[in-house]
Formats: structure tokens, C-alpha cells, sequence
């Protein structure tokens, strides 16, 4: 017998129906509404919503299907504020029964409301696909009633995409908290990837600004996604046309600067979910204060974007130089350095391990080496078997000696001296420093220039002078600590 039609899906159906009704009668889909205004609506409403990237899923285009999805992803497109995106990312609705305290789609939030019909929101898709417009879908939702009304709404659609459609692109659903365990399993057998989004770094913080979810509505479909998603490349070793479930695996979201907890808080709990779950992506967003509310930062308070700049940073140490969340950071220094990119500001701490020799150092130490990345690890690590390297080699190879010759010796190379007492330090610190950080102009300033600079602004110091200014004081307070 069809799950839907269970005792406990038909409840949750009933349930889900009649908040769809109410919502009608309170006017958040009671005016008549053109497609266009509820794509202005829903996609806007989306905006906040940065799980998405490149679908790491490839599917061929067969005879009777339209179109393909390839691994690497097709970015194709730029939005108005320098994202490339190439999916169709929109909600379902906008209209939510959670008062999640982050969101601007919040029930108590005043804000225009809007709902795709499933087949409305089909046709667009493919609309919008013959017309070259996208690569894919990115679909998510507000809570319409309950989450599994909702998620049946979204099934609908990809039902209605995979089935009459016969769409063989990408598509990327995300998992509402509290969905049922067998329309998650539903879902995960028409999308590509799946995502359920954590939001907060901590129960408490959750309890605190999003009292309508739990960690275990959270966490459950996460360790089923990584389950099913286990068993079901499992299964295709041995049956080659076996079902795929999730094949691009699952990803999730972190909100940034919402709530106290700390980088290395964060950072701890990113580790945890890849090692636990699987996951292939940890976003982070830096929180944008969407509504006034006494248990958030104020309305004029900045997004974290450095803070942001550096979890994206060392989460790729996490998946690519391995390295440990304790290696990063630690309970003495739990917050990131705003002058030094965790790599660098790692190397800087173990100085005494340097300089290695990079035709003798183990695979595992040249991922450390600042300058050195994984692709020219991997490049050292297979020309070194037929020569020895000297620095001309290394810069071919993309190695970027400014930084990495204070720490790497090689064939005619003995390691560059920078010099002895605060010159020499100060020499280091200088190639170290992260560019980003200073990067401003008379006309714009870096979007992660740090809170001195904007101060000295705003004390009528011109930009130039001013990220001079917090520069070199940066420099020397850096060098000190070395």
C-alpha cells in the first residue's frame, strides 16, 4: 500500500490542509497573484539560503528525457550582486507556520507571502530549462502547515519533473526538520542532493531563537540521508540499474554571527558532520539582520563577513590539508585571526617545524607549507621521484614562493633568511598578511576590512590612509607575537 495513504500521512495531511486554508483566510495567499509576482516573491525570499554549488552528480540524457546533469556543474550565469549561479532557486512558499527568530520569512514577520502550485512551479522549471536559462533546480520551502504537507507539496513537484517532464537535470531538495522518515526517503530517491539545514551552532541557540525545531528533527534526517545514501552505492555495485538515492549526497547551512557560540565551537561541530554523516559541504552565512529582535544582534549591526571568509578557509583545510579542528583552533584561542589566514597563522605558531625539505618532506607536512596547495603538493610529490626540485621548478609547478620561501629549503635553496630581531619578523609578516583584509581604494573599501578601518573613516581619515594606517599597525603587533 502507498505510504500517503498510512494513518499517520493522512493525518499529517489533514493537519498540513487546514493550516494551507487558514494561511488563505489570513491573507498570505488570498490575493490572486500572477506567476511573475510569486516568482518575484519566492525567489527573493530564497536569497538567504546559500546551500547550493556545483551538483557533483553526473546523468547522461537518454531518448525520451530532457536534459543532462554533469559532475563539475554548469555556472553559467551572474547575479546582480556577483554570485554564478545556473539553478532556478526558489521557495515553495514563503508562507510559514515556524517563527524562527533569524528569518525573514518568519510567521510574525510582515512581508509579502506567496505559494506555487506544484504544477506552476514544474512548468517554470521547464520553461525556464528550454529556454537555456538554467542547469537545475534548487528547491526549499517554508513550513506550510507542517513539515510533511510541505514536503508532500515538493514531491509533488519533483514528481511531476522526473515523470511527466521526463527533466533529467539537476535537482537539489531540501529536507524540512520533522519530515517523516519515509517522504525523506521519497525525496531522496528524485533529487540529486539533499540538504537539512542546521542553522544554529548550538541546542541552546536553537532552543533560544527557533523554539519550533529541535536538534533531533535536525540530526535524524541527516543520519538517514547518510544511511540510505551508504546503502544505496551499495547496492549499485551489485545491481548496475538499482535505484539512486541522493547520488550527489547532502549538505548543510550554519548561520554566522547570530547567536555567541565561537569560531572554534563551529568548527568543531563542522568536523563532527563530516565525519559522522558524510556530508560534502558545510556553508556558512554570515547573519543578516532581517527584523528587529531583542535576542538577535541590532538591525544596524554588520554581517561577519571576515568571520564568514575564514570558516569557508579553514573548512577546506578540514577537507583537503588535513587538518583537525584542534590544530586550527583551541579552547585558549577559540576566534580566528583577522590578519592571518588559518594556514598561515598555523605555520606561524609552529615555526620550529619549518623549514622542510620539499624533495624529503612526507605528502602530509607540504600540505602545511604556506604557498603550497594540494594541487602542487600533488605535483611535487610526483616530479620529485624523477629529479630533484629547485625554485623555478616549484614557481612552474604554482607554488607561491612569497610566502612559501620563509619556510621550505630545496635543490640550491637553503631557505630565505628574513633576517634577525622585529626587521626580520616584520619581513614575514608582511608576506603572510592576508591580502583581503586590505584591499581598499578611495572608492570601496574590502568587504572584509576590519572594524579600525571604518572607525578611522568615520573620524574623516581618508579610506587610503586609513587601511595604511591599521596595516602596519597589524604588521608589527604580528610580528611581536612571533
Amino acid at each position: 500500500m502507498p505510504l500517503f495513504f498510512e494513518s499517520k500521512a493522512i493525518c499529517s495531511f489533514a493537519y498540513g490542509f487546514f493550516f494551507y486554508t487558514l494561511f488563505s483566510i489570513r491573507g498570505c495567499i488570498f490575493m490572486e497573484q500572477t506567476l511573475m509576482d510569486k516568482l518575484t516573491i519566492l525567489a527573493d525570499s530564497a536569497k538567504y539560503d546559500v546551500a547550493c554549488t556545483s551538483s557533483g552528480a553526473s546523468r547522461t540524457a537518454r531518448a525520451g528525457t530532457v536534459g543532462s546533469c554533469y559532475a563539475p556543474g554548469c555556472c553559467h550565469a551572474f547575479t546582480a550582486d556577483g554570485r554564478c549561479v545556473s539553478l532556478l532557486k526558489v521557495l515553495m512558499t514563503n508562507c510559514c507556520s515556524f517563527d524562527c527568530g533569524y528569518c525573514v520569512n518568519r510567521k510574525s514577520n510582515d512581508i509579502p507571502r506567496a505559494t506555487f502550485a506544484p504544477r506552476e512551479l514544474a512548468e517554470l522549471t521547464m520553461e525556464f530549462y528550454r529556454r537555456n536559462y538554467i542547469e537545475g533546480l534548487f528547491l526549499s520551502s517554508a513550513v506550510l502547515g507542517s513539515p510533511d504537507y510541505t514536503t508532500e507539496r515538493m514531491l509533488t513537484v519533483l514528481r511531476l519533473l522526473r515523470g511527466e517532464y521526463r527533466f533529467g537535470g539537476y535537482i537539489h531538495a531540501k529536507a524540512i526538520p520533522g519530515t517523516s522518515p519515509e517522504l525523506v526517503q521519497q525525496l531522496g530517491y528524485l533529487a540529486d542532493r539533499l540538504s537539512v539545514n542546521v542553522e544554529l551552532p548550538s541546542e541552546r541557540s536553537l532552543n533560544l531563537l527557533a523554539p519550533d525545531k529541535g536538534r533531533h528533527s535536525i540530526f535524524r534526517p541527516m543520519k538517514q540521508i547518510a544511511v540510505s545514501g551508504a546503502a544505496s552505492r551499495e547496492e549499485l555495485t551489485l545491481y548496475r540499474h538499482a535505484p539512486k538515492f541522493a547520488p550527489a549526497g547532502q549538505s548543510t547551512q550554519m548561520i554566522v554571527g547570530a547567536s555567541p557560540e565561537t569560531d572554534y565551537h563551529i568548527l568543531k561541530l563542522t568536523e563532527g558532520m563530516y565525519q559522522k554523516y558524510g556530508l560534502k559541504r558545510v556553508f556558512y552565512s554570515a547573519y543578516i539582520p532581517v527584523a528587529e529582535d531583542t535576542r538577535l544582534p541590532a538591525l544596524d549591526t554588520k554581517p561577519p563577513l571576515l568571520r564568514e571568509h575564514r570558516l569557508y578557509q579553514a573548512d577546506w583545510l578540514l577537507r583537503f590539508y588535513q587538518f583537525e579542528a584542534d590544530e586550527i583552533l583551541d579552547q585558549d584561542n577559540p576566534n580566528f585571526n583577522p590578519y592571518l589566514d588559518p594556514k598561515c597563522n598555523w605555520a606561524v605558531q609552529h615555526y620550529g617545524l619549518f623549514p622542510v625539505d620539499v624533495n624529503r618532506a612526507p605528502f602530509e607536512m607540504l600540505l602545511r607549507v604556506p604557498g603550497i596547495g594540494p594541487k602542487s603538493a600533488r605535483r611535487i610529490w610526483r616530479a620529485r621521484k624523477q629529479a630533484a626540485l629547485g625554485l623555478d621548478e616549484l614557481k612552474r609547478m604554482g607554488v607561491v614562493l612569497k610566502r612559501a620561501q620563509y619556510f621550505i629549503t630545496c635543490r640550491g635553496f637553503a631557505g630565505a633568511h628574513p633576517g634577525r630581531g622585529s626587521a626580520g619578523r616584520e619581513r614575514i609578516t608582511r608576506a603572510l598578511i592576508d591580502p583581503n583584509v586590505f584591499s581598499g581604494s578611495c572608492e570601496q573599501l574590502s568587504l572584509f576590512s576590519p572594524p579600525a578601518v571604518d572607525n578611522l573613516i568615520e573620524q574623516g581619515v581618508p579610506p587610503r590612509a586609513a587601511v595604511r594606517m591599521v596595516r602596519e599597525e597589524a604588521v608589527q603587533c604580528l610580528a611581536k607575537a612571533l
